[in-house]
């Protein structure tokens, strides 16, 4: 059976001195969920879009098999229909037609377009993350055979984003989607694409897979790179082994060793984000004292005190349209109270990282927009010039002379954060900080932040920034309440799961073995002893042999870094390491559904 579309040396460059894409080839078959990762402005959109048909390659060709049926919901989408009930369901759809529909309601109740304003609400007017959230809903009610998706998890909140993750396992659709969200591209994701100088690297399994073949990959690369030093300085001894006038070396072996040294590859360009906080907090930092905030007649915060300590590291979560941006903009005196006071320490040097890219100068270039800011800053015991430092992000010296317009989605939120860091504060207020980012700056910054000496308060439904940076969460239920939760995500999940009175649970994951972990499955009231007896034996036998398993993959790990330089026999030992690794993910299903208590 042929795949549902396929990409045959596929090349588009934009005018650009170097193509997005290169000879690009490959396909999406029925029942493919792949989920594309690469760094920003690397030609992960450009992808989807020439697969879905929106763009047109300056060479090579798109081949979609006959009938098929297909949606793409890209960064920038237009709706069509007044109203959200037009856009979503195709026109005034009575609320008892669509209901009757079980993929449209399950679409309607779980991401809920229009929010509070419901399916009648006009869409003039809404943000773009609505829109987004619509054009989303759109493409799931439909009955399709591929679904594209480029960074549709960008406006959905914490809940939103596992509900998403659920919906796309359970339907057969075929999927291709570009996240940075990573604990939804291991959950999803059965394959992955890189989208790397031009050319797109295949993977099998989700992000834990990738992150691993990629590791292994630049191990290799490391030594091959290593055994070419060695032999670059072999034969730079050798040319420096008396004058040349004594030598009767011949030339190519003077051209292969300037070649060795002219081709050694530049260090690929990384967002190096580094501490900049070195005034000192006091005792105070802010506190909000029987604080109350409203958003029209709605009261989003209640007489709340709130108090925020020095080095503390905060998380706020809650769905979409529970007052997280308002607070956070409370927080940081930008937006006045409407009851109670605010207070802030005199030795707090604050800076917000909102949503909004407005203020970027768009009429600028990156290193005046940096300049514009300051032309120095001090890092450690060395000052660095505003060239070298936006160098240090990911803008070298080919990229600084930019206009800011013409940066990316993500390149702009990059400048956005050096400019901010750029202001050296001790205290940060972040929006959303993982939008538009790419899964290499995404690390940067969770390296940055997990260090950060000063107070962090952050906003974000990436569930591995607020794990990995926040040392404490707190919820916004709905009930005017700031609710904190020493569980973390996991009891925020459940909390909402008991308010909205459905039953909780996580999607299990696509990919390989590092997907959402499940837990052991309760013994049935109904056992009886001899059973349990019989699986206890069970999960006995495959403890043992699990731990044999293990041993054998360590060795085989060892075997594949010492073969480094035999492809054949790389070959091999990583079709007995895919073998073992199967076997592994099977017994562990049985030793989830024989446990017992």
């Amino acid at each position: 059976m042929p795949n549902l579309v396929n990409l045959e040396s596929v090349s588009i460059g934009f005018g650009g001195p170097k193509p997005v894409l290169d000879g690009v080839s490959l396909g999406v078959d029925t029942g493919d969920r792949i989920g594309v990762v690469g760094r920003n402005g690397g030609g992960k959109s450009t992808l989807v879009s020439v697969l879905g048909g929106v763009l047109t390659p300056d060479s090579g060709r798109r081949s979609p098999v006959g009938g098929l049926r297909m949606a793409l919901v890209g960064q920038q989408t237009r709706l069509s229909g007044e109203t959200v009930r037009e856009a979503v369901l195709g026109g005034s759809v009575p609320d008892h037609e669509w209901a009757a529909d079980p993929r449209s309601r399950a679409v309607v109740e779980g991401l809920r377009p229009g929010g509070n304003r419901g399916l009648d609400a006009p869409v003039d007017g809404l943000s773009g993350g609505e829109r987004q959230r619509i054009a989303l809903c759109a493409a799931l009610v439909q009955d399709l055979d591929l679904l594209v998706l480029d960074e549709p998890t960008n406006h959905l909140d914490v809940e939103g984003v596992g509900w998403l993750a659920e919906h796309l396992l359970a339907r057969r659709t075929a999927l291709v989607v570009v996240t940075h969200d990573r604990w939804f591209l291991d959950t999803v994701a059965s394959r992955t694409w890189e989208v790397v100088d031009g050319h797109v690297e295949q993977y099998e399994g989700g992000y834990g897979d990738w992150i691993f073949a990629r590791a292994e990959r630049a191990r290799l690369a490391d030594a091959a790179e290593q055994r070419r030093r060695n032999l670059a300085r072999k034969e730079l001894a050798w040319l420096r082994r008396g004058p040349q006038a004594r030598t009767s070396k011949p030339r190519y072996r003077v051209e292969a060793a300037e070649a060795l040294i002219a081709d050694v590859p530049e260090p690929r360009d990384t967002v190096e984000l580094v501490t900049m906080a070195k005034h000192r907090l006091g005792r105070t930092v802010v506190e909000l004292e029987d604080a109350t905030l409203r958003v029209g007649d709605r009261t989003l915060v209640d007489r709340q005190t709130w108090r925020i300590a020095p080095g503390e590291r905060v998380g706020i979560v809650g769905i979409n349209g529970s007052g997280k941006t308002t607070l956070l903009r409370a927080v940081g005196g930008e937006r006045p109270l409407d009851g109670g006071t605010r207070v802030q320490g005199t030795t707090v040097r604050l800076a917000h990282l909102s949503q909004d890219l407005a203020d970027l100068p768009l009429h600028r270039r990156v290193l005046q927009a940096v300049e514009d800011i300051a032309e120095r800053v001090t890092i450690g015991k060395y000052e660095q010039t505003a060239s070298q430092l936006a160098e240090r992000f990911g803008f070298p010296a080919s990229r600084q002379w930019t206009p800011v317009s013409e940066l990316s989605g993500g390149e702009r939120r990059r400048l956005q954060l050096v400019r901010l860091l750029m202001t050296e504060p001790n205290v940060l207020l972040l929006d959303e900080p993982t939008n538009d980012l790419d899964v290499d700056t995404l690390q940067q910054l969770e390296d940055l932040l997990d260090g950060w000496p000063g107070t962090l308060v952050v906003v974000s439904h990436d569930r591995y920034v607020t794990e990995r940076v926040c040392d404490r969460v707190v919820a916004l239920f709905g009930d005017g309440r700031i609710t904190d939760l020493p569980g973390g995500i996991e009891e925020y999940l459940r909390r909402r799961a008991a308010l909205e009175g459905r039953s909780e649970g996580l999607p299990r994951s696509a990919g390989g073995s590092q997907g959402v972990p499940r837990s052991a499955t309760p013994a049935e009231p109904g056992r009886s002893e001899a059973d349990r007896r019989a699986a206890r034996k069970e999960v006995a036998r495959i403890e043992r042999r699990l731990e044999r398993l293990a041993t054998e993959e360590t060795r085989l790990h060892e075997q594949l870094a010492a073969a480094a330089t035999e492809p054949d026999r790389l070959l091999a030992l990583d079709a007995e390491l895919r073998a073992l690794v199967s076997e592994r993910e099977q017994l562990e299903e049985a030793w989830l559904e024989n446990a017992v208590d």
